[in-house]
């Protein structure tokens, strides 16, 4: 008797411990979704094998870039969204977005403006390039 009851008492001990243990579940964080447009004021139409790399890098730190895009571009503006992992995020960086269209590998317009997101709680971007003289 001595015996069945032990081994009852095992046999809800771990019933409830695989309960309990179903019952916790860790979400890792959602990412960071940065999205927005890059485009230029000029009316002047792009010629063919233009492209565009559209980046956001770390203000503070010069030559940092945390995630970019390159790909051929037709006309603007271009749309972009950028999905970051969550923990590369810190609170501690001066995040932008910065854009440049090239042609033949010169650059022909390119951002000069700061365009803040994260950290200043924005998540979208209007990125106006200028042309580069």
């Amino acid at each position: 008797m001595c015996k069945l009851t032990q081994w009852f008492k095992l046999c809800v001990f771990i019933l409830i411990s695989v309960v309990l243990s179903a019952c916790v579940t860790v979400e890792p964080p959602k990412p960071v979704v940065v999205n927005g447009y890059a485009g230029y004021l000029e009316k002047i139409a792009l010629t063919k094998g233009c492209k565009i790399n559209i980046s956001i890098i770390d203000f503070n730190r010069p030559g940092v870039i945390i995630s970019q895009k390159n790909f051929d571009v037709a006309k603007t503006p271009v749309p972009f969204k950028f999905i970051l992992p969550a923990e590369v995020i810190s609170n501690a960086v001066d995040y932008g977005v910065v854009a440049m269209i090239t042609y033949q590998g010169k650059a022909i317009f390119q951002t000069y403006d700061r365009y803040h997101v994260i950290n200043n709680g924005k998540y979208s971007a209007e990125v106006l390039m200028k042309r580069v003289k």
